[in-house]
């Protein structure tokens, strides 16, 4: 079950937080979230996936900033979210899909407890224009079904956008949740990180969305 526009309205302040929040970004069933003006790239002509590599920050101009092709830029929202017993959802806008920019490669889903900016992956198929604090995405709510555990870090929210990488020890086999059952085999997995241990520890798990009518 997916809550409606008005029903964010309703829950901010309590499930929901999101700051700033403008009235005129909120849609029938989801809120607008905007693009800060800083990106990152990475410089490496080869991406280590277990050392930390070399990035560049650039400041989006008010006038814009050209980006190419087969190029990976990462960027963050404006706003800081947060949400409790609910798991927010967030994933491109057709407008800005529709003009070849891929907002998020990776499925959109956050934890529930999540508090923070939201990490971006843009990816252009042609050379595109873009511009600081426009709606670049958006934000959708589901309501879970099952006991609540809520996500907990000690890490602070950051303010830049961060490149990731693994560490040398950070692909053990954990144990999963004892309500997932899945098959390691399957093509469908995500990455998803858990920083509940406070390590680079990964796992793959699969999220599911439950159908509810009126």
């Amino acid at each position: 079950m997916i809550l409606t526009g008005e029903e964010i309205r309703k829950q901010l302040g309590a499930n929901i937080v999101i700051d700033p929040f403008r009235e005129e970004h909120l849609n029938p069933n989801s809120y607008n979230l905007t693009l800060h003006e800083e990106i990152v790239t990475y410089e490496e002509v080869v991406i280590d996936m277990k050392k930390p590599n070399r990035v560049r920050r650039i400041v989006i101009p008010e006038d814009g900033l050209v980006i190419g092709p087969n190029q990976l830029y990462l960027a963050r929202t404006v706003e800081r979210t947060e949400t409790h017993n609910l798991v927010p959802m967030v994933q491109g806008r057709s407008s800005i899909s529709r003009l070849g920019l891929f907002v998020n490669i990776t499925p959109g889903f956050g934890d529930i407890g999540f508090s923070g900016f939201w990490t971006l992956e843009l990816f252009a198929i042609q050379p595109i224009r873009i511009y600081p604090h426009i709606p670049i995405c958006q934000i959708l709510y589901h309501q879970p079904v099952g006991e609540i555990r809520e996500y907990r870090t000690s890490i602070k929210t950051t303010t830049v956008s961060r490149p990731a990488y693994f560490t040398a020890n950070s692909i053990p086999t954990p144990t999963p949740p004892a309500s997932f059952a899945f098959n390691l085999e399957s093509p469908n997995w995500i990455l998803h990180p858990s920083i509940e241990q406070q390590t680079s520890l990964f796992y793959f798990g699969v999220f599911w969305c439950h159908p509810q009518s009126d």
